[in-house]
């Protein structure tokens, strides 16, 4: 190990920045959310140096540097860009015993600034140390992806508790599987959906259980929505729940990319649904989720696109509901979104479409086959309709769309795969059959998808 690091208390401590410009700014910065007691010189000071050097945060020496100014300083940061300042300013402290940062000179540095994950109190500083600092960056910003906000709230509630969790647990074995069931248990579940009364009664609960836990853990559910494929259009929220998971019930639009981004542990379980043929029934899943978080498990239930849009995620949080399992819920983007934009085609613009309505050609089977989908002079995003695409299109006629109405179909959309027909209304069937189009689709119906040609950025050319 090159480096040893370190986390100083700099509060109050006076610290040294010699420079003005916009690197000083990026440290001068990280040391005023420290609480430190900054000293900048510098014969001219940048605009935001400037501005908080007027509002007290900072002093400012308006003079070139010499070794003197650092006397009495607990640190020296050098960011000029003039190389014989800063290597006069490494030798100044080197000689006062201080230790020194040399911005992009770690040959000349005594110690380096991070890469920081804050999560305050909880704190992860990142360094390679100087020899690649773009590295510690992507380092910080996979990690940033695994630890959300409500960490700092924990990590305070913790501290809060602390004393009370080395009184009940004296051994120190005792008191790692203790915080090992906090960290992955209730606790941190309603945090992260801002509860934070009811985190800190699960938390006494926990403390005043016989087993230092609560007498019932029926474990949780999340229904996460994967979005329409690509998995950089996952959220941070749907990963980490990905990364929590001890079973994740999928549907067969959830890419396999996005299962590979989960704990390597966990239990997968299929229960994709194919149109006209459905693999696992709603009926079925619904007793799953249940079956698995009764068994004290956090069950992810992800779902291609958004849970809450044509996802049956309202009939399953019902019947969680109703069988007393808790539960959170991670919006997804929803097909009509993302795979619209991936094909060019804006939903609403000024000139084509002042709204969008999105409908599915599924419904229940006591829902009457017809009936009005949208007006004239909007954009419609229909899920699911190509198979529907002859019962569609003469809905759509009844309802007052012209045959010369643009239409466009993305089938797999987001996808390396992804494929764009493009034609007018009239044409639509006849598309379809020919193009052997596949689920998944999306039909987007108005005077935008005509929009497809001019806009494509993404995978193939849209076919006419």
């Amino acid at each position: 190990m090159h480096l040893f690091p370190l986390f100083a208390d700099l509060s109050g401590r006076r610290i040294v920045v010699i420079g003005g410009g916009i690197v000083a700014e990026r440290k001068v910065a990280l040391l005023l959310a420290a609480q430190a007691r900054v000293v900048v010189v510098a014969p001219v000071l940048g605009e935001n140096l400037r501005q908080w050097a007027n509002e007290g945060r900072l002093a400012h020496l308006a003079a070139s540097f010499d070794a003197m100014q650092l006397d009495e300083a607990w640190l020296a940061v050098a960011a000029t860009d003039a190389a014989g300042v800063n290597a006069a300013v490494a030798a100044a402290a080197a000689a006062r015993r201080i230790f020194v940062n040399v911005v992009d000179d770690a040959a000349l540095s005594t110690f380096h600034v991070p890469a920081i994950v804050d999560r305050a109190p909880l704190t992860i500083a990142i360094s390679s140390g100087g020899a690649a600092p773009m590295l510690a960056r992507l380092a910080r910003e996979r990690i940033e992806t695994l630890f959300d906000h409500t960490w700092g709230a924990l990590a305070a509630l913790l501290a809060k508790t602390r004393s009370r969790i080395r009184e009940r647990f004296a051994r120190i074995e005792e008191r790692r599987r203790f915080y090992e069931r906090v960290l992955r248990g209730e606790v941190a579940s309603l945090l992260r959906q801002q509860r934070q009364g009811e985190a800190e009664a699960a938390l006494d609960r926990a403390l005043s259980s016989s087993q230092g836990q609560p007498a019932s853990n029926p474990g949780s559910v999340i229904l996460v929505g994967a979005g329409p494929g690509d998995p950089g259009l996952l959220t941070l929220n749907a990963l980490r729940a990905l990364n929590e998971a001890d079973v994740i019930l999928y549907d067969r639009l959830v890419s396999a990319e996005i299962l590979d981004l989960a704990r390597r542990d966990a239990e997968r379980v299929d229960v994709g649904k194919i149109v006209g043929n459905h693999h696992t029934p709603q009926a079925a899943i619904n007793a799953l989720l249940v079956e698995h978080a009764r068994m004290g498990r956090q069950v992810v239930r992800i779902k291609g696109g958004d849970p809450f849009i044509f996802g049956r995620g309202g009939e399953e949080i019902e019947y969680l509901r109703a069988h007393g399992i808790e539960y959170s819920i991670v919006p997804g983007i929803t097909a009509a979104i993302a795979c619209a934009a991936y094909a060019g085609i804006p939903l609403t613009h000024r000139d084509h479409a002042q709204s969008v309505r999105f409908a599915t050609a599924h419904r229940r089977r006591s829902d009457s086959e017809a009936g009005e989908l949208t007006a004239a002079g909007e954009t419609l995003a229909i899920y699911m309709g190509v198979a529907e695409a002859t019962t569609l299109r003469d809905s759509l006629y009844a309802d007052g769309w012209s045959p010369a109405t643009p239409f466009a179909i993305v089938e797999n959309g987001t996808r390396p795969q992804q494929r764009v027909l493009v034609g007018l209304l009239a044409e639509l069937v006849e598309c379809a059959h020919a193009f052997e189009v596949r689920a998944p689709a999306l039909l987007i119906v108005g005077d935008v998808a005509a929009l497809a040609a001019a806009n494509h950025w993404f995978g193939a050319a849209p076919v006419n």
